[in-house]
Parts: C-alpha cells; structure tokens; sequence
C-alpha cells in the first residue's frame, strides 16, 4: 500500500489538478490500461482466461452491472472481490461523509452544507479502494433498511423533523457509493427487497419509506446466483434480470491443469507455525494431481447430483486433509519430515461426503452406498493418474521383490523408512521420482516412499500385484 496522498482540504485538493471521475470510467480506464500492458486484468483468477474474464472486461468496458451465474464453488465470489483490484488505489472523500462523497461532487444536504460553510477549507480524506468494496449474502430476512435505508429514530428524537433528509440512517448500498457492490445469492432476495434495487440499477438514486432524496449513486452493482435458481419463474422478478447490463456464466475449471493450479494455489498444506517440520508437509505433485482427476470424477458421475455441482472447496479441503494426515503421522512414527502417501488419500473420503449432494436411491443405506462412489472415484483417479505418469516405465524390478510370496506392510501411521525396510533396493528408483515431479538432487527417503508406495498401488489398481486392506493397514503382495 502507498502512502496516502497530500491534499487534505478542498482548496489543496482544486489546486492539485484533481477531477471527478465515476467508478465505472475508473474501471474502464485501469483495466484498458492493464490490457493494453499485457498485464493480468484479474490475477488470481484461474481457468476463465478464454471464457469469463473477456466477458467482464467487456461488461466492464461497457459500463455495465452484472450477474454471475454458475454453480457453488466456481469462484463467483473471489472474482467479484477481484474487481476492487480495478480501482484507483487512493480516492479523495469529504471528510466525515457517510456516502463516500466526492469532494469535487458532493450528493447529499451535509455535504453541500459543509462545503458552504468551510469552501475551500472544506476537510478532505482518502479512501483506499480496499474500502470500496461492499457485499451482502441475500437471506429472506434482508431488510430495504439492510440494503437502502430507513429512518434513523434516534435522529428524530434529536429533534429535526421526520421529512427532513438527514433523519436517514443509510444502508450498505448507499455506503458503498463510489465503489463496488456485491449481492450474493441474489435470487434468495424477497421480492419486495429486488423491487427496492430497481432505482439504483437504473435511475441511480434511492427511495425512503416517501422521502423526496435524490442521491445519484455512483457505483458497480455485481449479483451471483445459481444458474437454476436465477432463470426459475418465481424466484427473481423479470425487470430487475432486464436491468443487469450483462450475464455471464462461471464453469468450473476445463483443463486438469487448471485444476491443479488451483489447488496449489488456495489449499493451506503449509501452515508455517513455527520451525517445526511437522509445520511444512510436503504433498507430492502426483497426489495433487489424483486429487484434481478425483474432483473431476466426482462432477461426472452420475450418481451426484448435477444441479448442485462439486464445489472447488471439495478439492482444496481434502487436499489439506492429505497433508493433515502426513503431518499426523510423522508426529506418531517420529518421522523427520512429513510427505503424504498414496494411503493418506482414504481420509479424504468420510472427511468430504458431506461436500457432495448425491442423486436419491431412495434406500436405507445411502450413506455407506456414497461412501463406495467416492471410494470408487478415488481409485479410479489413482489409476488414471499411474496411467499418465508411470505409463511406459519399467517396473518389473518392484514386481520381482513379490515373486517368493514376500508383501510389504504400509499404512496411514507407518512410517517411511519402515516401508523401505521392507522393499529394499527399487530398481529404476531414480526413474520413478523424474516421473513423478521430484527435481534430480532433490530426492530424500520420505519421497522415496511415497514414490514406491504409489507405485504398488498403481501396479495393484492395473491388476499386477494383490493387495489386501484392513481399516488403516494395507498389505501389499500375495
């Protein structure tokens, strides 16, 4: 964050050379200049690059309000916060303004008043655009007065009269003026409440319970809202959809690799508490991958529930669970530094069913039946993942530790060095690692470990070595 600008009076602020520009033009001219630098218009944003980014630069451009639409978890929220990143980093304001009122075009008596009495010593602050940014969840108990306003009776009782403009008590919209709005869940709003948001997205002004206010907002309104749910007769009223200027629709990401991007940059599997190395796990870039397939397979099945979608929560929480469950068991089996495992991965399981909504079967054992899909799935990720990374790799050397009835033991709480006890020397060891993402000179026992352990659970799940599972033991070998 700079320093706050110098100007702090009226007169200061004429002689600097400022004018007034409205937060739609201050959009549109950061984010053209951003396009025309090559910079991100909306960093963080990850898989919308050729999709739902052109069409808010677009709207954005146009000067229009819009609608997100797309299912849970799809980053609506996170993208609308983005936008604050368009604003001018510092703003001037009237001091004491409860609207945000530009000192170089004030809206309301107090301003006006102020500004008579003071002229050009009139007190001027500035606002950073982190504070011009205002959000409310749609409930069916949101209240005109939540969103637009209402008497103030404490004013009253001061002794102005009733009809008098400054006996206002504003809400959150009115406060967000000069700066960007957000109604989450629009759809959620009474219809009485969407009706009260028809002035502001197209005359710009409020009304109060009859008050004779004139107050020309000045800001973006952005709504999100589940696409079933926005376009269902009854739910949204049809003037307010026809006053968004724009419609976008939100996807979950396209590319596994967007969804691995993701993942490493939203899950916490670093904590950092102090200098532990209980504090600083390392995932493996195969599990990170098994999870992004797994979450993939769980949106497709079609035992899920479509409507609802797979939230990208879902991902990142049992990303963090594997983690979890490394860290766990290096604190138990003493291990210096916590990698996860191929068989931390079933702790994801009963951790996220309730992050999914599954289709009806109408039977009395649909919770074991979910828990068997997403055990399903899971596999099944695993296995495509071996596919793509160990495909072609000779592992007959691993096979052959098994050929005299031997089995090596693992576990959630055995440790590394305990499992590469018991396989001893791995041929093609170093291979294995390079397929897997492990930079040459950077190899240690723990990784080792959770090399050789994916690899005979792949040889398993491709029905070239047995296994046998038993609660948190699995035995690998006949």
């Amino acid at each position: 964050m700079t320093e706050t600008p110098a100007p702090t009076t009226l007169g200061e602020l004429r002689g600097s050379g400022a004018t007034h520009v409205g937060v739609k033009a201050e959009l549109r001219t950061n984010l053209l200049a951003r396009l025309a630098a090559g910079e991100p218009t909306l960093p963080g944003i990850v898989g919308f690059d050729d999709t739902v980014l052109p069409e808010v630069e677009r709207a954005l451009i146009a000067g229009h309000d819009l609608v997100l639409l797309g299912e849970r978890g799809q980053g609506k929220t996170r993208l609308i916060r983005t936008l604050v990143g368009l604003l001018d980093e510092w703003t001037p304001v009237l001091l004491g303004s409860e609207l945000n009122e530009h000192p170089l075009a004030p809206v309301s008596v107090w301003a006006h008043r102020q500004i008579a009495e003071h002229g050009d010593a009139t007190p001027v602050g500035w606002l950073h655009r982190s504070d011009r940014f205002g959000e409310k969840l749609a409930t069916p108990d949101t209240s005109v007065g939540d969103l637009i306003g209402d008497v103030d009776p404490i004013k009253v009782a001061e002794g102005r009269t009733l009809g008098d403009p400054e006996t206002v008590h504003y809400g959150l919209v009115p406060r967000t003026n000069r700066g960007i709005f957000s109604i989450n869940e629009l759809p959620d709003l009474a219809e009485r409440i969407q009706v009260a948001l028809l002035n502001v997205l197209e005359e710009r002004d409020i009304q109060i319970r009859g008050y004779r206010v004139r107050l020309p907002l000045d800001l973006l309104l952005v709504a999100s809202a589940n696409p079933e749910d926005y376009t269902n007769r009854g739910r949204i009223i049809t003037p307010l959809k026809d006053r968004f200027g724009a419609e976008v629709r939100t996807h979950y990401p396209i590319e596994l690799a967007d969804e691995i991007r993701l993942l490493h940059q939203e899950a916490h599997t670093s904590w950092g508490l102090g200098e532990s190395a209980l504090d600083k796990p390392l995932v493996p870039e195969h599990l990170v991958e098994i999870m992004a397939r797994f979450t993939r397979l769980v949106r497709e099945s079609s035992q899920v529930d479509q409507r609802s979608g797979v939230s990208a929560r879902f991902a990142i929480a049992g990303l963090e669970t594997v983690a979890a469950s490394a860290v766990r068991r290096a604190a138990v089996a003493g291990e210096t530094r916590p990698v996860a495992r191929v068989v931390d991965l079933p702790a994801v399981v009963p951790a996220s069913r309730g992050k999914v909504e599954f289709a009806d079967s109408g039977s009395d054992d649909d919770g074991e039946r979910e828990l068997e899909i997403l055990e399903h799935l899971l596999r099944q990720a695993t296995a495509q993942t071996f596919r793509a990374r160990c495909g072609g790799l000779d592992l007959t050397g691993l096979q052959e530790h098994f050929t005299s009835g031997e089995v090596v033991e693992s576990g959630d709480l055995v440790s590394a060095p305990a499992l590469m006890g018991q396989v001893g020397t791995v041929p093609n060891l170093a291979q294995l690692l390079g397929r897997l993402g492990v930079p040459e000179g950077e190899e240690s026992p723990e990784q080792a470990a959770a090399a050789v352990e994916f690899a005979l659970e792949g040889l398993w799940l491709t029905r070239r070595l047995a296994k046998d599972t038993d609660g948190g033991r699995t035995v690998y070998g006949s």
